[in-house]
């Protein structure tokens, strides 16, 4: 009798052996999602700027083609307020409802400026669209009814709420810049007082000589007028 054909296929155990060393050799691509979207778009933003946030960027950046994005996003503007949304999500409205006003003020500030802190080169970006992101809609709603109990009239609440973050994000950016944009060296005769202040830095940390000292002191200023008749031409 002849003997039966040798089996080229291998045993069960080894094909199985097989196809899982081939699920291991190449995952699978993340489920697409808005919140996959957002975080893809906020990274190109933080590494490109705002030419970061193109809807073909962020379909070549998660290997998709751009109208799979569409399923999850309705447009460009809704992907910027996705962004905001993650950024803001971490600024902490909460003082303003729980503590004095000033205090409130302080802490909040403080808290929006760390949000926004590593993501600087986000600010440019959402200057673009109008704010309709809830999360951050609902911080501002706290922030007008905390000024309303200290007496702040409607018509006043939002270019107090503007000048806040015009401070807070104007200091995110000089945060972003060179430790120090000053050099006086070389003119001290011409500029005998800037120079005796730019020395004085010298003794400051390195990395944050001026930045952060600088937003404490404006938020102390801001704040000591932040009550209405406390400011000029109230």
């Amino acid at each position: 009798m002849f003997s039966a054909p040798p089996h080229h296929f291998g045993t069960p155990r080894k094909l199985g052996r097989d196809l899982e060393e081939s699920v291991i050799a190449r995952p699978p691509r993340p489920l697409l999602s808005r919140e996959l979207i957002a975080q893809t778009a906020l990274a190109l933003v933080d590494r490109h700027g705002v030419e970061g946030a193109s809807i073909r960027r962020v379909a070549t950046k998660l290997g998709v083609n751009p109208t799979s994005l569409y399923n999850h996003v309705p447009n460009l503007a809704a992907m910027i307020e996705d962004v905001r949304s993650l950024v803001s999500a971490r600024i902490d409205s909460r003082p303003l409802r729980e503590m004095a006003w000033e205090d409130g003020l302080r802490e909040w500030a403080r808290s929006y400026r760390r949000a926004f802190a590593g993501h600087p080169r986000v600010v440019p970006l959402l200057m673009t669209n109008a704010v309709k992101a809830p999360v951050l809609l609902a911080e501002y709603e706290d922030f007008a009814v905390a000024a309303r109990t200290v007496g702040w009239s409607d018509r006043d609440i939002l270019p107090l709420l503007t000048a806040f973050e015009s401070f807070i994000l104007g200091s995110v950016l000089d945060m972003s810049g060179p430790a120090i944009v000053f050099d006086p060296r070389g003119q001290e005769a011409d500029l005998p007082a800037f120079s005796a202040a730019f020395a004085t830095l010298a003794d400051e940390d390195p990395a944050d000589p001026i930045a952060t000292r600088a937003f404490e002191m404006g938020l102390r200023m801001l704040i000591a007028s932040a009550r209405p008749g406390e400011h000029p031409g109230s």
